[in-house]
């Protein structure tokens, strides 16, 4: 089992001191990324309060990157790995998180007081390369916000 570690470390094209070093790392990548592709950053690590947990516990919300790409809202999570062996970084954006990142996005939405605008929900993957540029790539519209809306008529429960 050591082996494998120390076959997987060796591997690794760059060593990070800490994972929100590589986060930081990959935030700005993928912001320089965005603007260089036409969107307009509008916030960066936006949080806001958007309810309580099952104990009470005030629970905040956090928002990677918001900009415009035209005239549509983007909500921007952005997931850097340093490597993509085992698993691709948009598998770290499952139900639990879309959701948490939905609720973030209506409360910014609320408290800004805007409407009638469209928006979607994107994911940018970072993977970072010791010798070249980093990998990047963007996926738009990774999910919508209809999963997440009660169907009266189906007897769904409701996710939000």
């Amino acid at each position: 089992m050591s082996e494998i570690i120390e076959s997987i470390i060796q591997n690794n094209q760059e060593v990070w001191s800490s994972t929100s070093e590589l986060g930081d790392f990959g935030e700005n990548a993928a912001a320089t990324f965005l603007v260089k592709n036409g969107f307009r950053l509008i916030a960066s690590n936006f949080k806001i309060p958007i309810g309580r947990n099952r104990k009470g516990v005030a629970v905040t919300g956090e928002l990677d990157l918001i900009a415009f790409e035209n005239d549509v809202l983007c909500f921007i999570e952005v997931k850097t790995r340093s490597s993509d062996t085992f698993n691709s970084p948009l598998t770290a954006v499952d139900h639990r998180k879309q959701r948490q990142i939905t609720r973030t996005a209506r409360a910014y939405r609320k408290t800004f007081n805007i409407n009638g605008v469209s928006f979607r929900y994107d994911v940018v993957s970072v993977l970072p390369n010791e010798r070249k540029a980093p990998k990047i790539k963007l996926t738009r519209e990774f999910w919508t916000e209809a999963k997440f809306k009660k169907n009266f008529w189906l007897g769904d429960p409701l996710y939000l």
